[in-house]
């Protein structure tokens, strides 16, 4: 029964047993897998099983949710607050950005009244964050307020990849210059190594 090709929602793909699994676009009803998709045929076997998926090549519209983590790139910066660019939701790249904002009392979970917007971001830094909501102006208001969210990648004034030195600052390999940020401590499992 399975044949490659085009499936239907509530087609019937193949007999469930114990060397075939469900994977993305299909459901298990009475012991057969079943199509939730229109879409194709894809199954990929491994060392003793047959995962069964159907792929449509339709992308889901992904909006930004409330305390989703957002991947931003940060556009203007102004002493109350910075504007940014969102490319991703989670891991998941954005076809369309949508417009974010960081208030300068969302930067940090403390000392908010000492907070100097253009020593945290600067337009071309690319920033990991939280959004707190849907803002002003079809804008999502964003938070860095958490060791985990802040700057990510950043570029130099003389036009190097910055390295993190600490939790307040990057510094230019080339140079040796010293620049403040709001530096993210990057978790290991939100880093992606290119294969």
């Amino acid at each position: 029964m399975l044949k490659s090709g085009i499936c239907l929602p509530g087609q019937k793909l193949c007999q469930l047993t114990d060397d075939k699994c469900s994977g993305n676009g299909t459901y298990i009803r009475n012991g057969y897998i079943y199509s939730s998709l229109a879409g194709f045929l894809h199954t990929e076997t491994t060392e003793d099983k047959t995962l069964v998926e159907v792929c449509t090549t339709k992308t889901e519209n992904i909006v930004p949710s409330v305390d989703a983590l957002v991947t931003a790139k940060i556009t203007n910066v102004n002493p109350r607050f910075c504007k940014c660019s969102i490319m991703n939701v989670g891991k998941i790249r954005l076809r369309e950005s949508f417009r974010g904002m960081i208030r300068k009392e969302d930067v940090k979970a403390t000392e908010k009244d000492k907070v100097e917007m253009y020593q945290c971001f600067r337009p071309g830094d690319i920033i990991v964050a939280k959004v707190l909501s849907l803002g002003d102006a079809h804008s999502y208001l964003l938070t860095t307020a958490e060791n985990e969210l802040g700057v990510v990648v950043a570029t130099s004034e003389a036009g190097y990849p910055m390295v993190p030195i600490s939790w307040k600052e990057m510094q230019c390999p080339h140079t040796l210059i010293k620049e403040k940020r709001k530096v993210a401590k990057v978790q290991p499992q939100y880093i992606q190594n290119p294969e």
